[in-house]
C-alpha cells in the first residue's frame, strides 16, 4: 500500500506542471543568470577546490530543494486538515507510513531541482573536485528537509492552499537575506546568520568553500568556523518542530 500511494502522490505532482516549473526550472535558470553567464564563473575559488559556477550551482541546487520540501511538507499539512488523514483512516495505512511516504516523496521530488543544476553545471563549466559533486549534493538534500516542517508549519497555520504557495513565496525573500543568490557583507551578513537559509546552505557548499566566506564588496575572504551554519540548522530546526508540534495538538484541541 505503501507503493501504491506513492505512485500516486507522484502522477499528482508530475501532472502539477507549474508548480514543477517553479520547483525545477526557475532555479536552473536562475543558476544560468547569477552563475554560468557571468564573467566571474570560471575564476577559481580561494580553496581551488571549485570555481564559481561550482559554488553557484550548489546554491541554486539548495533553493530548488528547499522549494520542493517546503511545497511537499505545506501540502501534507493541509491535507491533513481538510479531513484527507480521516480518509486514510480507513484504510490499513498507519500515520508513520504517511509520514515515511511523504518524506521519500519530498525527496524524490528535491532530486529532480538538484539533477537538474547539476547536469546544467557540468554543461556550462561548474568546475569541483571528484567528490565535491556527491557530496554537496547528500548535504543538499539532508538540509533541504529542514524546510518540510518550514512548510508544514504554514499549512498548519493557515489551513489553505495559498499557504503552501505563501511559503514557496516567501523562499525568495529568505534566499536574498540568506546569502543564496549572492554574497553578502557587513550587517547584511550579520542579519544572514540568523535566518533559516543560511545554515542550509552555508553547509551545503562548506567542502568546498572551507568556511571561507566570498565578499561582494571585494575584501578579502573571512573565514567562518562549522560550528556558526551547525548551530543555525540545529536551532531552526527545534523552532520549526516546536512550532509544528504546538500547532497540530491545536488543531486537535478545536475537534
Amino acid at each position: 500500500m505503501n507503493t501504491t500511494y506513492y505512485l500516486m502522490e507522484v502522477r499528482r505532482v508530475v501532472r502539477d506542471f507549474l508548480g514543477l516549473f517553479f520547483t525545477a526550472v526557475l532555479p536552473a535558470f536562475l543558476y544560468v543568470i547569477f552563475g554560468a553567464s557571468q564573467d566571474y564563473s570560471q575564476e577559481m575559488l580561494p580553496t581551488g577546490k571549485g570555481n564559481v559556477a561550482f559554488y553557484m550551482m550548489v546554491s541554486m541546487a539548495v533553493y530548488g530543494a528547499v522549494t520542493a520540501t517546503t511545497s511537499i511538507g505545506g501540502m501534507a499539512a493541509v491535507e491533513r486538515m481538510q479531513g484527507w488523514g480521516r480518509q486514510l483512516g480507513l484504510t490499513p495505512m498507519r500515520d508513520a507510513q504517511y509520514v515515511l511516504v511523504k518524506a521519500v516523496l519530498g525527496l524524490s521530488v528535491a532530486l529532480i531541482p538538484v539533477a537538474l543544476i547539476y547536469v546544467l553545471g557540468v554543461v556550462t563549466g561548474a568546475q569541483g573536485q571528484g567528490y565535491l559533486w556527491a557530496l554537496t549534493a547528500l548535504l543538499v538534500l539532508l538540509g533541504a528537509g529542514l524546510f518540510s516542517l518550514y512548510g508544514l508549519v504554514f499549512g498548519l497555520a493557515f489551513k489553505t492552499e495559498g499557504a503552501v504557495s505563501a511559503a514557496s513565496g516567501s523562499l525568495v525573500i529568505l534566499a536574498f537575506l540568506g546569502n543564496l543568490f549572492f554574497p553578502l557583507s557587513g550587517a547584511m551578513l550579520a542579519v544572514a546568520k540568523l535566518t533559516p537559509l543560511y545554515g542550509i546552505v552555508a553547509l551545503a557548499r562548506y567542502p568546498v568553500t572551507d568556511g571561507w566566506l566570498i565578499s561582494a564588496d571585494g575584501t578579502a575572504p573571512v573565514h567562518e568556523p562549522l560550528w556558526i551554519p551547525v548551530v543555525n540548522v540545529t536551532v531552526w530546526l527545534v523552532i520549526l518542530a516546536t512550532l509544528a508540534t504546538l500547532l497540530v495538538r491545536k488543531g486537535r484541541g478545536r475537534q
